[in-house]
Parts: structure tokens; sequence; C-alpha cells
């Protein structure tokens, strides 16, 4: 009894706490400086394999003679020093030097996951933007992720309050203390919002169902307005749908979620409980099967073929991008072919 009090009493003592703290944190710092160097060392590689892989390819990759150099590079290299040379990702560091030609100009402080990020943005000055923020700012790739998801560069140009819309990361997506080592777009138009003093994630989330609400309607040829955050409920479970529109030339029920993240197998299977239920329950004498269509800041075309049935004409999911599509684009992107049917309106 007396020893197991004696431990307790230590275990309290602030002389103990001080030397855990102290050497717990050497070790993080040791890890840290190990974490920066790889990763500097890593990202400089990959720009040299992808600078080798342009030039032994040529413009394109994907040609008949780029597909056998790449293809026997992959192999080799597999063989040799193991995963992580397979041909995606062998197109992965092509694409890297290609956004990123000068060298020079890369960031020791930035990881191959900030970089495989920053390659998803299109235009070169919000990645410029991405880029000295996520240095300056100290963000992790997970901070910068949901920067980029939510569009933080557009919604710091359509902000007065900018220091107030910068610091909102700090709580959506807090840092962790430290590492462990261890082309479809559906477009939208929100960059003309009147400049508004806080531009948060949630403002983000409205002003896109706004003027993804506004434009349909304005589109026409049958798109009449249900509702907006359509409520039901299952066995006491609440659920809200973002729009909902009704189509008279197509005479099916348009559901419409927005998901300002990375579109998950979870969202696409509540999607598709939200088309049944309209199904079963909403449907009326004459009508079409409903359509839902999942707007989402980025997806795996590989993870919606496997979450759908083969089959699926239903469910659809897409990209947003800031700015406005033609009749024609939103036809084309959404690959329904019910729509040219309004071509004989």
């Amino acid at each position: 009894m007396d020893e197991l009090m004696k431990r307790e009493s230590s275990l309290n003592d602030p002389q103990s706490e001080d030397a855990y703290r102290s050497i717990r944190g050497y070790v993080i710092e040791a890890q840290r400086q190990v974490y920066t160097a790889v990763n500097a060392a890593m990202v400089t590689a990959y720009w040299k394999i992808g600078k080798s892989i342009f030039e032994a390819c040529g413009e394109s990759d994907r040609a008949a003679y780029g597909k056998q150099v790449l293809q026997y590079i992959s192999e080799r290299m597999t063989a040799e020093f193991g995963k992580g040379f397979d041909l995606r990702n062998l197109r992965y560091m092509r694409q890297f030097y290609l956004a990123f030609p000068n060298v020079n100009a890369l960031r020791s402080e930035l990881s191959w996951t900030h970089y495989r990020l920053l390659m998803r943005v299109g235009d070169a000055k919000a990645r410029a933007f991405y880029m000295e923020e996520s240095v300056k700012a100290g963000w992790s790739s997970r901070q910068l992720e949901r920067q980029i998801n939510t569009m933080f560069y557009q919604r710091m140009l359509a902000s007065r309050d900018k220091e107030s819309v910068a610091a909102e990361i700090q709580t959506t997506e807090p840092k962790p203390e430290y590492e462990r080592i261890i082309k479809d777009p559906y477009v939208l138009e929100f960059l003309d919002l009147p400049a508004n003093e806080h531009f948060y994630e949630s403002t983000l989330e409205q002003a896109l169902i706004d003027h993804l609400q506004k434009f349909l309607l304005e589109l026409g040829r049958g798109f009449s307005f249900v509702a907006r955050q359509k409520h039901f409920n299952v066995d006491g479970r609440h659920f809200y749908i973002d729009l909902v529109f009704y189509n008279y030339i197509l005479k099916c029920f348009v559901l419409i979620d927005l998901k300002t993240d990375d579109l998950t197998h979870q969202d696409i299977g509540q999607m598709q409980m939200y088309v049944n239920y309209f199904t079963r329950y909403m449907m009326n004498e004459g009508d079409n099967p409903p359509v839902g269509l999942l707007l989402c800041a980025q997806k795996s075309d590989t993870l919606i073929r496997l979450t759908l049935p083969e089959d699926n004409r239903q469910i659809y999911a897409a990209k947003y991008m800031p700015y406005l599509p033609t009749e024609e684009e939103l036809k084309r992107e959404l690959k329904l072919e019910e729509f040219e049917r309004l071509e004989d309106v």
C-alpha cells in the first residue's frame, strides 16, 4: 500500500510532469525535422521524375509511344523499389512537373500531399495563392484540402473581413500538433456575390444553394421549385434535401444535395435513400423515376462506380466550379440523356 501511494504521489509531482513534457517535446521536434527532410527530398525527386517522364514521353503520355514508355518505367521501378511507381503515380509526377515547371519555386515547407492537392487547382492564380498561404499560415495538408474544397480563395476575394475568414480554419479543421510519420465539373457562379464583411464556409454553402436555385429557375425549360431543405422523417430520424425541383417536361423530381467536401460512399448511399423515398412516397401517376444530383468539391469516379449499381440512371455526381455554364455545357456535364428532350420544346 505504501509503495502504491508513493507511486501515485510521484505521478503528481510537477517535476515529473515537466520532465515528461521536455522529453516529449524533443521527440516531436525530431520527428518534425525528419518529416520535413523526407518530404523535401521526396518532392524534389518526384519533380525530377516528372521532368524525365515528360521528356521521354513527349507531349502526351497517353499516346501509343508514351503509354509504352510509361508502362516500361512503371514495371522496372516497381520491381526494384516496390509500390509507389504505378502508372497513376507516375502520371501525377509528370503533372507535378507541368504544374510547377520551375524547381526553384518549390517550397520545402510543403509536402508531396500538399502538392498533390495544389495540382487539383486549375486556376494558376488560385494555385499560387494556396501555395503561399499554406507556407505563410503553416497549413497542414488537411487544412489545405478543406480550404480548397470550400473555395477559400474566392471567399477571401468576396470578403471585407479577411482576417476573420482566414482564422476560421483553426476552428473548422484544427492543425494537428505534429505530423505522424507513418474533368467533369458542374459549374455555379458565385464570384459576383456582393462584398460581404464575413464569408464563412456556412455562408458559402448557402450562397451556392441560392445561386443554383436561381440558375435552374432562370434556365426554365420545365423546372419548377418544390422545396428547399426538404424535410422528411424515417423512424424518428430527420433528413433534409438541399433543393427539390420538379421538371414538367421530364416528368420527374430532381433532387440536389450539396457537399462542400470530398464525396463519400455514405453521401452516395444517402442520395440513393432520398431517391428511393421519392420513388415510393412522392411520385405521382405518370411520373418518371426521380433523379438525384450530388454536387461536391471533389469526387472519385472509381468510388462512385463501386457504390452505384452498373445500370444506374438515377444518381449523378459532379464537381462545382466558380463560373457559369452554358445550357449545352450543363446538359453535357450532367450526362442525363433525358435532357435531350428539352431541345424539342
